[in-house]
């Protein structure tokens, strides 16, 4: 039996928006009302560690109140027929609670807590709050699990990986404008088809392999989906 193709998703903050996360860019340069520099820095944190912390709480406390929307979904259903991996940029876990098995996160997960003094040290999040005094098994502060801006990004190489070995690629809810994530979308070979799933116009429209389907991730990746897996279907009955 023939191996089932591989599918990678790329995920951005667009799909979690149709989950009622805000988005992580406002056209005011804010995030919820904070300069990225205040919140999502090396130096933010050492400069004030208690805002930090308090910021990442108030996304975890906003995020559990979501739930995962029908572009989530539709990736699930997806594996039905082939082998999906998705990477995301996101941090919250909509894909892994939408049931989605094999999901990369670029950025970190909100939803986990690492060690200050030793990064391979990582928990689980019980419920909403790292409180200030929360201590790994080596006694250092716990950080909220993000990759801040000025951070290496430890599960690129892990990604680029899984980009190498797609047979289609799934671009959804990213304006490919944050690197190195966006270069996932320009690795995979020009025979490789590319779909594009986003209201908006990313950069890479003009290459010949791609696909772009001008609808939010609930419609778009809907619609898409349904068009993958009834082919997946019809080379099945071809096949035998």
């Amino acid at each position: 039996m023939k191996n089932r193709q591989k599918v990678v998703v790329l995920s951005g903050a667009g799909i979690s928006a149709e989950s009622g996360i805000p988005t992580f860019r406002a056209s005011d340069g804010l995030w919820e009302n904070h300069r990225i520099e205040d919140v999502a820095t090396p130096e933010a944190w050492v400069r004030n560690p208690v805002l930090v912390q308090d910021f990442y709480n108030q996304r975890r406390k906003q995020a559990l109140t979501a739930e995962p929307n029908a572009g989530h979904k539709a990736l699930v259903r997806l594996e039905d027929a082939y082998d999906v991996t998705v990477v995301t940029q996101n941090v919250d876990n909509l894909h892994e609670r939408a049931g989605s098995s094999n999901v990369i996160h670029l950025h970190g997960e909100l939803f986990k807590s690492r060690s200050t003094s030793n990064e391979e040290l990582v928990y689980d999040v019980d419920g909403w709050e790292i409180k200030m005094g929360d201590a790994c098994e080596e006694g250092s502060q716990l950080r909220p699990h993000i990759v801040w801006f000025g951070e290496a990004v430890p599960m690129m190489d892990i990604a680029l990986e899984a980009a190498d070995e797609a047979d289609i690629m799934i671009v959804v809810g990213t304006s490919l404008n944050v690197y190195p994530a966006a270069s996932l979308a320009f690795v995979v070979g020009e025979r490789i088809p590319v779909y594009v799933v986003d209201p908006n116009t990313p950069t890479m429209q003009k290459r010949k392999n791609v696909v772009f389907i001008a609808e939010p991730a609930t419609i778009g990746l809907t619609q898409l989906v349904d068009e993958l897996l009834a082919k997946a279907q019809s080379d099945k009955s071809v096949a035998s």
